[in-house]
């Protein structure tokens, strides 16, 4: 049996090399458009970042290009909610389980009186959002900053071109704040709480402050660079729970087949794994499939979790 890496070694950066030169030319996918700035990122982009709970680290290819961190942004407003009122109660107001919709349906929403059914659909990341212990959008946004900061190791900033891309063209977003409100299931104003989720999926980050993050849930709450405690080890296997469960929309059953990790993708073209007590992963690679995930990000992940010999079912 092959022998798992718990430092950089040769065998990693190998690993990470052939990954990008054996899927650099894979041109499957498409940008997201229904965000128009995301459209307009070049799709030939690609970058892979590993980091060990050691903090050392390898990375090829675009790892310093900033992209919107989009949907992952949810597990880390996740982690502040989680560590803050913890998950029994979280799981009596949102649950955990697969919708079986798209991540932003209504009919999801519907069917379960309002429930939002995880925290990484739509509904179920506004109504964490409005969890989030703040009396307005100045200290709400305040809370998220500071923790995607502590997580990263560095200041973060908001693409403000980003952010009116998506807020001009989130409509839907304000529909299902209305519903979540209307069913009693959102805990803050409605438009508040549709703007400060607009803004976090907004921060820009690149792959090393990605790999950074989830290296820091890799290593139960405390960022391996900085050496600091973001959030209590305790938070982090609820957060890898619902990784494992429902990280990459309607294929998170496909993902953890082939990759055997808790992942998160987000449609900015980042995707992450984390291995718990080893390390995380993360890539960078625009074009996306039909469910929203990076094509050449799961390919990367794929092929380091088995060359790595890092996946969880092994």
């Amino acid at each position: 049996m092959k022998t798992q890496p718990v430092t950089v070694d040769g065998s990693v950066t190998h690993a990470l090399h052939e990954a990008h030169q054996r899927f650099a030319n894979n041109h499957h996918g498409k940008n997201a458009s229904y965000i128009p700035y995301l459209a307009s990122v070049p799709a030939n982009l690609f970058g892979i970042s590993i980091m060990f709970c050691d903090g050392t680290h390898a990375e090829v290819g675009d790892t310093d290009y900033a992209f919107a961190i989009e949907s992952i942004s949810k597990v880390f407003t996740l982690a502040h909610v989680l560590d803050d009122i913890g998950p029994q109660s979280l799981r009596s107001k949102i649950g955990c389980d697969p919708t079986g919709e798209p991540f932003n349906s209504v009919v999801a929403l519907e069917l379960h009186k309002g429930r939002p059914l995880n925290p990484f659909v739509n509904a179920g990341a506004m109504a964490t959002v409005s969890l989030l212990k703040a009396e307005n959008a100045t200290r709400r946004w305040a809370l998220i900053e500071s923790t995607y900061q502590a997580f990263a190791g560095r200041d973060l900033t908001v693409n403000e071109e980003v952010y009116a891309s998506e807020a001009s063209t989130n409509q839907h977003n304000r529909g299902i704040a209305w519903l979540l409100q209307s069913y009693g299931y959102l805990y803050a104003d409605p438009m508040e709480v549709c703007d400060v989720y607009t803004r976090q999926c907004s921060v820009a980050i690149t792959c090393h402050d990605l790999v950074t993050m989830g290296a820091t849930l890799a290593n139960g709450g405390v960022n391996p660079v900085t050496n600091t405690r973001v959030v209590t080890a305790k938070t982090i296997a609820p957060i890898l729970a619902e990784m494992t469960l429902n990280g990459l929309y309607d294929t998170t059953g496909d993902w953890y087949y082939k990759v055997g990790l808790p992942g998160k993708s987000g449609v900015g073209g980042g995707i992450l794994a984390v291995v718990p007590g080893v390390c995380a992963i993360a890539a960078f690679a625009p074009p996306l499939d039909v469910a929203g995930n990076s094509v050449r990000g799961q390919l990367a992940a794929e092929h380091l979790s088995r060359t790595l010999n890092l996946s969880l079912l092994h």
